[in-house]
């Protein structure tokens, strides 16, 4: 049988059907064709240098030793394979328009409460929530307003403020307010109608690149192509703008994926691998232990410091319960205690430790101590222009105790970036600032008492006072005593009373004047010093705590910029309390031009409107304060008055806000009222300007 096979085979390949060519081997079209023989050999000790090299580290690899096992023994490159498992999936949204889903995710994500104006390319979404019973919507008067609204509602309550707005300048209005929340992080989500997506970038009417636009002033910002990715891109809005250092998000919404109507069911999370590598746990490890290490090193450095001080800023209102670990620190290791502007109320004023407001015109003794502490630790702060000074000289004394070793400045700071970014930190603790304080804590040593220093700071009190011209001849109010009466007339009641401000002078004297105790009691624009900010401001955080009384310390230019909210006060019945100090000028900026441009006041003077007849037009109570001797009794009309109220007082002009660090002067060298030096500084303004 098998001879047989033997010689079939054989007989074939005589045949055609079995050529001679296909017993060759195949020929690899990518190996090159055998040379021919007429060609030149090359002999061995011509080859190429390269050639030589590359054989002889094969030879070397060949013959090289296995690692040891402890050398990688793992590879952290390389994920384990896992069996594929199908994303499970929701049917909840199948059948629902855009709209729908949004008023669904609204829901799911509690919120209570929506700031917005509409318009055509958003028409789908006001519709699916028409008549919703599930949250209130406040409709402003200007996209502005429901941009700041929505910020001072995140400031008071700590939960995004909400806001919707239709596309083009819709959404462009809400730009300023986006900016403001990401320098004061503040958590925001903006939700903003879009042309249908066939006509982006054709031009179409109130089309505008709003994801390009918004990328500078949001967190992150994210254009919606399908329905079906809906949720999933609301989930990750309210995520991203609430996670880490809050701030602002934007989600823009194109019509036709709002008004359209999903098909399909949809994955309930992502279908993209989650699982985390090797890699990122052991980096996780080292960087726990780089962190347990810094807060190590941190407490020791507070335990051997002689003149320590804490400068406190927002960070520490955001965190859980910072205040409780400010104060905690502040009892344990007897540490004086400064804030910034946004840190106001993070640490009770009324506290003999307390040095108040620190910086351009914050007190003279936190400034001095600032300068003279051998530890500055700075819990939430970022160290911008208006705390520093020069910053050459800032913190002279902490520099030369960082050198010797036995001081510095520990800088406990949430965003990376801000760290080392103005000024070099001796000891760096990333990450939120109330967890690691925590940690810290069983650390840190009790401390008795500094006498020493306590007594230098006290001595520097009595100096340097929060000291300014009181009523005098021309019988004016002056502003400074508008804003002690207040926090006088509120003292009882500090918890439940919140101030927001606008921007300039009104908001220094609002600083300097009122006693902050309280977390989230003072609510302002601090980054980026947005003028018009204060009444949209109390608005919002009126409606998250609908229980406190919400003061809005307003200048006259600050307020004419956002004056028209107030009728939106009126038409919801929001009980904000308006006090407008109307000194009819730009006070900031003429004082500036007063101290550098020798009274040049160009265009720093306007003419009002009647604001109680502009609060009457629009449904508000009004009243006008012009003596000192009713001052006490306009105020508690206005706090006491139901609903939204308007107290104008008429204040006294070019009143500086004192103490001052004029740019580029180190933290110590401020300028102080001095009674002589305002008589000739008004005689020579009076001289110069009329004024």
């Amino acid at each position: 049988m098998q001879q047989a096979r033997t010689r079939a085979i054989q007989s074939l390949k005589g045949s055609r059907a079995f050529s001679r060519t296909a017993q060759r081997p195949a020929v690899s079209p990518f190996k090159r064709p055998a040379q021919a023989a007429t060609a030149k050999v090359v002999k061995d000790d011509v080859r190429r240098p390269q050639s030589t090299a590359a054989a002889a580290t094969q030879t070397q690899t060949a013959a090289r030793t296995r690692p040891a096992p402890a050398f990688n023994r793992e590879d952290y490159s390389v994920q384990p394979l896992k069996p594929y498992r199908a994303p499970e999936m929701d049917h909840s949204f199948v059948g629902m328009t855009g709209g729908e889903i949004f008023h669904e995710m609204m829901l799911r994500q509690g919120v209570k409460h929506i700031f917005g104006y509409p318009g055509g390319a958003i028409l789908p979404v006001f519709d699916a929530i028409y008549k919703s019973k599930h949250f209130d919507f406040i409709l402003p008067r200007h996209e502005q307003g429901a941009g700041h609204m929505a910020e001072g509602y995140a400031r008071a309550s700590g939960k995004p403020g909400v806001v919707v707005v239709t596309s083009g300048p819709g959404a462009t209005n809400v730009v300023t307010p986006m900016q403001d929340a990401l320098m004061d992080g503040t958590p925001m989500v903006v939700f903003c109608g879009q042309v249908v997506t066939s006509a982006i970038g054709s031009d179409a009417f109130q089309e505008a690149d709003t994801v390009g636009i918004t990328r500078a002033c949001t967190k992150w910002n994210v254009l919606v192509k399908n329905i079906a990715e809906l949720p999933r891109r609301i989930n990750e809005a309210f995520e991203i703008a609430t996670s880490g250092r809050p701030g602002p998000v934007l989600v823009d919404l194109p019509k036709d994926v709002t008004a359209g109507t999903l098909q399909r069911a949809i994955p309930m999370s992502s279908s993209l691998p989650t699982s985390v590598s090797a890699a990122s746990i052991a980096a996780r490890e080292v960087t726990r232990k780089q962190l347990e290490a810094s807060i190590k090193r941190s407490a020791d450095l507070i335990n051997i410091a002689k003149k320590p001080v804490i400068y406190a800023g927002q960070g520490i209102i955001q965190t859980p319960n910072g205040a409780e670990l400010l104060k905690e620190l502040a009892d344990k290791a007897k540490i004086p205690v400064t804030t910034t502007l946004q840190g106001l109320g993070g640490f009770d004023e009324l506290d003999s430790k307390s040095l108040h407001m620190l910086g351009m015109h914050g007190s003279a003794y936190a400034n001095m101590a600032m300068q003279e502490a051998d530890l500055i630790i700075a819990l939430g702060a970022r160290f911008d222009d208006r705390i520093t000074g020069a910053l050459a000289k800032f913190a002279p004394a902490a520099k030369a105790a960082a050198a010797e070793g036995r001081g510095g400045i520990i800088h406990f700071e949430i965003m990376p970036k801000n760290i080392n970014k103005i000024v070099q930190a001796t000891e760096a603790v990333e990450g939120d600032v109330g967890t690691s304080l925590k940690q810290m804590m069983p650390l840190v040593k009790i401390v008795q008492e500094r006498n020493e220093w306590f007594d230098q700071i006290n001595d520097w009190k009595k100096r340097f006072p929060w000291a300014y011209e009181k009523e005098g001849e021309n019988g004016m109010i002056k502003p400074q005593t508008v804003v002690e009466t207040l926090s006088n007339l509120t003292a009882d009641r500090k918890e439940e009373t919140i101030i927001t401000t606008g921007v300039g002078q009104h908001q220094m004297w609002a600083a300097q004047h009122f006693r902050w105790r309280y977390p989230r009691t003072m609510i302002t624009s601090g980054g980026l010093g947005t003028m018009g900010y204060g009444l949209p401001a109390a608005i919002g955080a009126k409606v998250a705590r609908p229980d406190c009384i919400v003061v809005d310390i307003d200048g006259d230019s600050s307020f004419s910029m956002t004056l028209t909210e107030l009728s939106t006060a009126a038409e919801f019945n929001i009980g904000v309390k308006v006090l407008i100090l109307n000194n009819e000028e730009q006070g900031m900026v003429t004082q500036w031009q007063t101290l550098f441009y020798e009274d040049r006041f160009s265009h720093t003077h306007q003419r009002n409107a009647d604001f109680v007849k502009l609060g009457d037009a629009m449904g508000v109570q009004a009243q006008r304060c012009v003596k000192p001797a009713e001052l006490e009794e306009k105020l508690k009309w206005l706090l006491d008055a139901e609903g939204p109220a308007l107290l104008e007082v008429v204040t006294d002009q070019k009143v500086p806000v004192l103490p001052m660090v004029p740019g580029g002067n180190a933290l110590h060298e401020f300028i102080l009222y001095d009674e002589n030096v305002a008589k000739e500084r008004r005689a020579r303004t009076k001289e110069r300007s009329g004024r």
